[in-house]
């Protein structure tokens, strides 16, 4: 029986696909094969021994120490796409606050509550201060176009705006959900300088950090308005405020407030609330479930951010073996030569890395003892041996 440990209230809808038969679940598991969660921070957390796979629900995985979980061997995986639809919606909703005087306008009428019989004739009178801009027919620059930069862009499209797409990393999958009406610009620099919206959908890396800042903004339209839900450090804060103050962006719709940027003319603070949604915490919670699953009963690994894509079809009549390597050369030959010399026969094997790890399944006839695993854990380099089912 495996055991998963939940270190966040996750949705039953993911756990109910750990079966009773198979799977004991709770928060207080001292010992458990796999944990899910959400944002609890992990990173102060002993790591207990038996511990296999992490999967956080949702796409963000700072709080997990992944360099720490790598070097023991546990497979972490996130739920990249399961809350693209949650934050997709909220992008198109910053689009319309941005443009029209709506959160000022209602924060007015708010204020004018002991007038009495006079609202109405005040609203009239009052309403042409809070006027804004429809979005029909203006240009929206998206840059990165994974999930939800897609979604993004293809109901942009929908709204009547003209889009444009940078992406130097799009992958093949993100590529065949986007509209082909989308426009893919030639550079970043050129999408800063045509584009009236900006919508930032790319992930916080050490390069992207700051990435955009005084420079950038220089390259921007006049009056050109910005939304950010993907992560507050990919904006300079002290450059936005001075680009807001200057007109040079008119607005700055971000879903990561922080001090500096409350009660600044133009900055329109959302409380994180991007993947906010009922429907988007269930959905995480499945995928991240299903990937446990997956991994602790077929060995297969998909969405992980530490280890390789490595996915093949359980066959009957086969034990399977997984084993994770440092991706250093002669490691596939060690690993067969080591199961031959114990009289194994592979009959199906996949091997991929990521980085510096290299991950195998390997489909073998008869049966798997714990000598055979010691040994292969004798070679120089092996993370772990294990046998499934």
């Amino acid at each position: 029986m495996f055991k998963i440990q939940t270190l966040n209230k996750i949705s039953p809808k993911g756990l109910d696909l750990f079966t009773r038969d198979n799977y004991e679940v709770a928060s207080e598991i001292g010992t458990p094969d796999a944990i899910v969660l959400r944002s609890f921070k992990m990173h102060d957390m002993e790591l207990p021994q038996t511990l296999c796979a992490i999967a956080r629900a949702g796409a963000g995985t700072n709080n997990i120490p992944i360099d720490r979980c790598s070097e023991k061997g546990i497979v972490v995986f996130n739920t990249p796409g399961a809350n693209a639809n949650a934050v997709k919606e909220i992008v198109l909703a910053g689009l319309l606050l941005a443009s029209r005087g709506i959160i000022e306008g209602v924060e007015w009428v708010q204020s004018i509550k002991e007038e009495g019989d006079k609202v109405p004739a005040l609203v009239e009178k009052g309403k042409s201060q809070f006027a804004g801009h429809e979005i029909k027919g203006k240009k929206l620059g998206i840059v990165g176009l994974g999930a939800i930069g897609a979604m993004v862009a293809n109901d942009a499209l929908a709204l009547g705006m003209e889009v444009i797409g940078y992406d130097p990393y799009l992958s093949v999958d993100a590529a065949w959900e986007l509209s082909s009406d989308v426009q893919k610009a030639t550079g970043l620099e050129t999408l800063l300088s045509d584009v009236d919206y900006l919508s930032i959908h790319v992930p916080l890396l050490e390069s992207t950090k700051e990435m955009f800042n005084s420079e950038k903004f220089a390259m921007m339209k006049e009056g050109i308005r910005i939304l950010n839900f993907a992560r507050g450090g990919l904006v300079n804060n002290d450059d936005i405020k001075a680009a807001l103050a200057s007109g040079k962006v008119s607005s700055y719709v971000t879903d990561f407030p922080s001090a500096d940027l409350l009660g600044v003319k133009g900055v329109i603070p959302i409380p994180h609330l991007g993947a906010s949604t009922a429907e988007s915490e269930e959905n995480c919670a499945v995928m991240a479930s299903q990937q446990i699953k997956d991994f602790l009963e077929t060995g297969n690994i998909r969405n992980s951010v530490n280890f390789p894509t490595c996915e093949l079809p359980v066959k009957a009549g086969y034990k399977r073996l997984i084993i994770a390597n440092k991706n250093i050369p002669n490691m596939i030959s060690e690993i067969t030569t080591s199961l031959a010399d114990n009289g194994i026969n592979i009959g199906d094997m996949l091997n991929k890395s990521k980085g510096d790890i290299a991950y195998n399944i390997i489909d073998v006839d008869g049966e798997v003892g714990s000598e055979v695993l010691d040994r292969l854990l004798e070679i120089n380099g092996i993370i772990f041996a294990k046998v499934i089912g």
